[in-house]
């Protein structure tokens, strides 16, 4: 998540270099072929601009529902962040000797709290391992210069920002071992952790240490999270429809295809200055419409691990401070730092 007021100019160039180069590259080839007379053909304007009135709605209507996925997603987390805490409140205070036959001693009861809620840091950082696999139809599974030019944006401006800090999300440090090796070997991690806490709140139960009213709540607050778990699972896993996504970069080319035969014939009939500034121009006008098109195609994906993402890492080191503060600890994480103007 871009955390600064604004983006600066600097960084825009550098993100888009590499657009502004080949469309400096085609907007040059049509001039050139207008001023040395190898063509004469000039396209109307007013059809191009009806077409590039049309790209410009259908493009806005898939940004529309781009930033409609990235929100959601946001507001997800946002209730992962609440549930969670009341997941702590709860095993913090429901569960004691209130009703248990074998009382159990201060120690173990914190012990017994302390094994929940690790468990539960655990499925928050597991989850984030699995919303970050790449899908095949996002940008790092394409191959070819898209999957490069993806890798190199997670690199340095995304997942590369927390390559030297401790992010502690191994599930070891806060699973025993023999449950760790059990359940980091399921098809779906984060789902058997959940459900882990079930089993585990079932044998609480039987003795004693927690009551069938604050056991029916406590296993409400587990669903929530497989609620949440699994509208993150839908964003990730169902695309936005590709007769959407696709057919506004197919638009998006062929107005760019068209466009340049009609201006840049229009601004070079009126002089040299017209010539001087038709490449310019073209690039420009060219230069939105890539940047409205790329802008939708990278915000329709919150989870893959660019500066656009949502910071799962900074909301899961949140959580487990608070979490652990919860316990008494005194030991705690730092919070996750923005980095270059990126909160992760």
């Amino acid at each position: 998540m871009i955390v600064t007021k604004g983006i600066r100019v600097v960084d825009l160039f550098r993100w888009t270099l590499h657009h502004i180069i080949w469309l400096a590259l085609m907007m040059a080839g049509v001039a050139a072929l207008y001023y040395f007379e190898i063509i004469e053909v000039r396209i109307p304007w007013l059809p191009v601009s009806v077409i590039g009135t049309a790209v410009a709605f259908f493009v806005g209507f898939k940004n529309n529902q781009a930033y409609d996925r990235m929100w959601e997603a946001r507001k997800i987390w946002g209730g992962i962040v609440n549930d969670s805490r009341s997941w702590g409140m709860m095993v913090d205070g429901f569960i004691g000797n209130r009703i248990a036959e074998v009382k159990r001693s201060a120690e173990e009861l914190q012990g017994i709290k302390r094994r929940l809620i690790y468990r539960h840091i655990a499925w928050l950082y597991a989850h984030r391992s699995q919303l970050l696999v790449a899908s095949p139809w996002e940008h790092a599974s394409q191959g070819g210069h898209t999957e490069r030019t993806a890798k190199y944006y997670q690199r340095k401006f995304g997942l590369g920002l927390l390559d030297d800090e401790i992010t502690r999300n191994e599930l070891k440090e806060f699973l025993p071992p023999e449950e760790h090796d059990r359940l980091i070997a399921a098809v779906n991690t984060a789902t058997q952790i959940v459900n882990e806490q079930s089993r585990d709140l079932a044998r609480l139960r039987e003795e004693g240490l927690v009551d069938d009213f604050r056991h029916v709540q406590m296993t409400g607050v587990l669903r929530t999270f497989y609620e949440l778990q699994g509208k993150n699972e839908r964003i990730k896993k169902f695309p936005l429809p590709r007769q959407y996504a696709n057919m506004s970069r197919y638009f998006v080319a062929i107005f760019l295809l068209l466009f340049p035969f009609s201006i840049i014939p229009e601004l070079m009939a009126v002089g040299d200055w017209g010539f001087a500034l038709s490449v310019p121009i073209a690039v420009l006008i060219g230069w939105v419409y890539v940047m409205m098109e790329v802008v939708g195609d990278y915000t329709e994906n919150p989870f893959q691990g660019m500066a656009n993402d949502i910071p799962m890492m900074s909301l899961c080191r949140t959580i487990e401070i608070d979490l652990r503060q919860m316990l008494g600890e005194d030991d705690l994480p730092a919070a996750v730092p923005a980095k270059n103007g990126v909160l992760m």
